[in-house]
């Protein structure tokens, strides 16, 4: 499992708007495309430098492909990084004020201090 990787999926899907509209339309093409071409590519550093480890399991394949951000949350995701893409990819299909985001801290609601460890 990795802590890193996750965080690294949700911040690079969320800064494009086409990955984003991608991540919502087509989840599981979406997750193994990225695990392929930007898993193992550093972030902010000149192209073609890159590792080669880097890869999701199947419960963190599994959480990205179903949305489950609840289950990411417990895998470590940073509740930011979580929260802010899937307002972009569902506060639209609620016609309520905040009504992803309360849908959000309802879904999460079961959780209780401590917290799951969001460091990577």
């Amino acid at each position: 499992m990795s802590k890193y990787l996750l965080n690294k999926f949700l911040y690079t899907i969320d800064r494009d708007t086409d990955l984003v509209e991608r991540y919502r339309a087509d989840p599981a093409a979406t997750v193994a495309r990225w695990e392929a071409e930007y898993a193992n590519r550093l972030l902010n550093c000149v192209d073609g430098e890159a590792s080669t480890w880097l890869a999701f399991d199947d419960t963190e394949r599994t959480a990205l492909i179903t949305h489950d951000y609840p289950k990411l949350f417990e895998l470590g995701a940073h509740p930011f990084l979580t929260l802010t893409l899937f307002i972009g990819m569902f506060e639209r299909d609620y016609t309520e004020p905040l009504g992803f985001q309360l849908e959000y801290a309802r879904r999460l609601s079961h959780v209780r201090l401590p917290y799951p460890d969001i460091s990577t």
